[in-house]
């Protein structure tokens, strides 16, 4: 049987769920391994959207600056109409499912994210070379709303990301596009037939979705694989925290924590919620990847 984690979040231990510029982070890798070493984090694990693109940087971060890394990936999916964020660990990057997935899922990213900035155009100073501009790595980048966002704040039309995220480019605005995305149960097919650890993101956070993923979908997933659940994260209020580590408890699940750092892209605090090293030593246990 493995620890599952207590009432309280760690004080110490690693933050496993960080965004760069290779998704819709503002910041690079090595500036993630930089800034977890000053706040004397034991490791990072570096997290973009539906993407691997970052992971050589950071290692070469990680070595330079001697921090530990995990490698990982926020996925994108759907469980009956819930939109839900799933964090994969220690895969084979080269599998070819997992491979396929993502180039599928950004492949409609792109057309999603294109078709909402024409829609945008027809009220907002705004054009896809805007949004373009805003990309840090070209063709490696995951592009999704962050990016409308900051070509909106560019423009002078909001004073931050988050104002743009709380009008325009929200879930409930008139412009809104959903992703399409591979369901949960093919991510987490996916992410165990690649040799990694899946954990369901912020899933008890009522500001993403109106409808929670429930008791059912969450053990559904459990009898195919599922790992753990991030239930250290600030979207998770306290009545949620302790439905998901009653789930954790219940089924031996690991139990996590991040800050889904973004830099400048959120006002989430590098470090502000945490993942214990017993948990991050199981993640590099289960997974085929070598700790770095």
């Amino acid at each position: 049987m493995i620890r599952v984690g207590t009432a309280a979040p760690p004080a110490e231990g690693w933050d496993i769920h960080c965004h760069t510029v290779f998704s819709d982070g503002t910041e690079t890798p090595c500036t993630l391994l930089k800034e977890a070493r000053s706040l004397r984090l034991h490791g990072v694990a570096i997290a973009d959207h539906d993407t691997t693109s970052g992971w050589q940087d950071a290692l070469d971060a990680s070595r330079q600056i001697g921090l530990p890394l995990l490698r990982g990936t926020e996925i994108t999916a759907v469980d009956e109409n819930v939109s839900v964020h799933m964090l994969a660990f220690q895969y084979d990057p080269l599998n070819a499912d997992i491979s396929e997935m993502f180039a599928s899922t950004r492949d409609a990213r792109l057309r999603r994210t294109k078709r909402m900035v024409e829609l945008m155009a027809q009220d907002f100073p705004i054009t896809w070379d805007d949004v373009l501009a805003q990309v840090r790595e070209g063709k490696r980048t995951t592009i999704g709303r962050p990016h409308i966002a900051d070509a909106l704040v560019a423009a002078g039309v909001y004073e931050t990301r988050s104002d743009a995220f709380s009008d325009a480019v929200s879930a409930t605005s008139k412009y809104y596009i959903p992703t399409p995305s591979p369901t949960t149960h093919d991510v987490v097919a996916a992410v165990k037939g690649a040799g990694g650890v899946v954990v369901i993101a912020h899933a008890g956070d009522p500001r993403r979705n109106r409808t929670l993923l429930t008791d059912r979908q969450i053990e559904s997933l459990i009898t195919e694989g599922l790992d753990g659940l991030e239930v250290w994260h600030r979207g998770n209020p306290p009545e949620q925290r302790e439905r998901l580590l009653t789930i954790a408890r219940r089924h031996d699940l690991l139990v996590t924590g991040g800050s889904d750092w973004h830099g400048k892209g959120k006002p989430n605090a590098l470090g502000e919620n945490l993942t214990d090293d017993e948990t991050v030593q199981e993640i590099i246990n289960r997974g085929v990847l070598l700790s770095k």
